[in-house]
């Protein structure tokens, strides 16, 4: 029992101290402004989801967290990062959606796919939860309606502002 028993201990610590963290990569944001994912400001939760113009499951993933979002933000302090995947056939596309959708988030591109492939990304949707330490806690992909609300309470267990 005693073997058993450090086993799992030393299990737990090894997983641990192994949290997964995010992959540092330059990318920009409409305006041209350039962000390392590693140092995204995680001074509380951070949502980075990954997404296309093309991806209908995406749109809809984000336009209804959209609706959510202030009040999201107002109870855990939560950030949300949309990376688009769009490539430089389509990267045109994402102001006009991304403006006409009235969108709160931080939009970064990733039109060479570096930030995608770093974090292990094989298809959109791709959402990630980050704590305030920058560890990925929660992850998820393919969206169908409802995942927002298994993605709030994941959120929520984080603790609030």
């Amino acid at each position: 029992m005693k073997i058993l028993y450090l086993t799992f201990l030393l299990f737990l610590i090894s997983f641990t101290s192994n949290a997964q963290k995010v992959a540092a990569v330059k990318l920009k944001d409409l305006k041209g402004k350039t962000y390392n994912t590693s140092e995204l400001g995680f001074d509380g939760p951070v949502v980075i989801s990954f997404w296309a113009t093309w991806c209908s499951p995406c749109k809809k993933e984000l336009n209804t967290i959209h609706e959510l979002y202030e009040d999201w933000q107002a109870e855990t302090g939560v950030k949300l990062v949309a990376v688009s995947i769009d490539d430089e056939k389509t990267k045109s596309q994402v102001p006009t959606y991304v403006n006409g959708k009235a969108w709160d988030y931080l939009v970064l591109l990733d039109p060479n796919g570096d930030f995608k492939r770093a974090m292990g990304v094989n298809n959109v949707p791709h959402t990630f939860l980050l704590d305030k330490d920058g560890n990925i806690v929660y992850t998820h992909n393919n969206y169908a309606p409802g995942d927002e609300e298994k993605l709030y309470q994941e959120i929520k267990k984080l603790g609030g502002k």
